[in-house]
C-alpha cells in the first residue's frame, strides 16, 4: 500500500507532470450541487479545499437545476447560471451527468467553458434519462466539451434497460399485491435467470457513436466502476480498460484518437476551463 500525497492547488500541468512521473492524479469532485446550499461563498469554499468539479445535481433535483430523474421541464433558474459562470471564473468543471435534458441545455448555452458528463452515454443507443441525447451532443461539439461513458449495463444496452424496467415492474405488482420479501425475492431470482448482459462491445459502440455526433474530441472514458453494482461482460474492473482501447484499435481509431478517449480530451478541457478562469479574472482592457 503507498501513501497519496494531496495538494488543493492541482490544475491541469500538475496530472501531466505526475503522469510522466508514474503516478497517478485524482482530482476531488462533489456529486451533487446541494452540497453548496444555495451559495456562491460555500461554492468558491469548496474550491479554496481542492474541488474541481461540480456535477450540478445528483439523484433529485435543486432549487436552481433539476436532475433526470424529474419530470418537470424547467431547466437552469437565474441563480443556477450564476452557478454555472461562477464555475467558470474560480477554474471549476461544469459537470452535466445526472441532469435533465432542459438544464443541460442551458448550461450549455450559459457555460464560457467547456462542460463535462463525467458518467454518461448516449441516449441514441440506450433511451435512459442519464444518457446523452444527440441534440444535446451536438452542443457538446459547439462547447468543444467531453462526455465520459458510463459502462452500467442499464446506460449501455437498451435490451438491459428494459429488463431493468420489467424486473421494477414486476416488484411493484407484487408488493401492491401483499407478496413479502421472501416471495419477492424468489420471483426475482427466476426472472434474473433470463437476464440480459451488457458487453464491452456495446460500450465502445457508445463511444462511436459519440465521436460520430460531436467528434473525437468530445469522447472519453467514465466508468463509474465505484457507483455501478453490476458491469459489462469484458469490462468487470479496472484491469480491463486496455480492453476498451485494443476493441477501438480494432474498429480501426488511430493511435491518437484513443489517446484522446483515454484522457487527452479530458485534460483538454481542464486545460481550457483554466484559461477561460484567467480571462474572467483579469480586469477589462481600456
Amino acid at each position: 500500500m503507498r501513501l497519496s500525497r494531496s495538494t488543493s492547488s492541482i490544475d491541469c500541468a500538475d496530472v501531466e507532470r505526475n503522469f510522466a512521473a508514474g503516478k497517478i492524479s485524482c482530482l476531488i469532485g462533489i456529486e451533487g450541487g446541494h452540497a453548496i446550499e444555495n451559495s456562491l461563498g460555500a461554492l468558491r469554499m469548496f474550491y479554496e479545499l481542492g474541488t474541481r468539479y461540480i456535477t450540478l445535481t445528483h439523484w433529485r433535483s435543486l432549487d436552481w437545476a433539476v436532475a433526470s430523474t424529474d419530470t418537470a421541464h424547467r431547466g437552469l433558474s437565474a441563480f443556477g447560471k450564476q452557478v454555472v459562470l461562477e464555475m467558470n471564473r474560480l477554474g471549476m468543471l461544469v459537470d452535466l451527468s445526472h441532469v435533465n435534458d432542459q438544464t443541460m441545455s442551458d448550461a450549455l448555452h450559459t457555460s464560457r467553458a467547456p462542460v463535462i458528463f463525467s458518467h454518461s452515454s448516449a441516449r441514441a443507443l440506450t433511451n435512459h434519462a442519464r444518457d446523452v441525447p444527440d441534440s444535446i451532443l451536438k452542443l457538446v461539439a459547439a462547447n468543444r466539451g467531453v462526455v465520459m461513458v458510463n459502462f452500467n449495463p442499464g446506460f449501455v444496452s437498451e435490451s438491459v434497460r428494459v429488463y431493468g424496467d420489467g424486473v421494477n415492474a414486476r416488484l411493484d405488482g407484487l408488493r401492491a399485491a401483499g407478496a413479502d420479501s421472501a416471495t419477492r425475492a424468489d420471483s426475482l431470482k427466476a426472472w434474473n435467470a433470463r437476464a440480459p448482459h451488457a458487453t464491452l462491445q456495446q460500450v465502445a459502440d457508445h463511444i462511436e457513436h459519440i465521436r460520430q455526433v460531436a467528434g473525437v474530441d468530445c469522447v472519453g472514458l467514465g466508468s463509474d466502476f465505484d457507483g455501478i453494482t453490476e458491469v459489462p461482460v469484458g469490462l468487470e474492473d479496472v484491469s480491463k480498460f486496455p480492453d476498451v482501447i485494443a476493441e477501438l484499435l480494432r474498429r480501426g481509431w488511430t493511435e491518437a484518437d484513443v489517446k484522446k478517449v483515454a484522457g487527452l480530451n479530458t485534460l483538454r478541457v481542464m486545460r481550457e476551463a483554466e484559461r477561460v478562469a484567467v480571462e474572467m479574472r483579469s480586469p477589462p482592457r481600456r
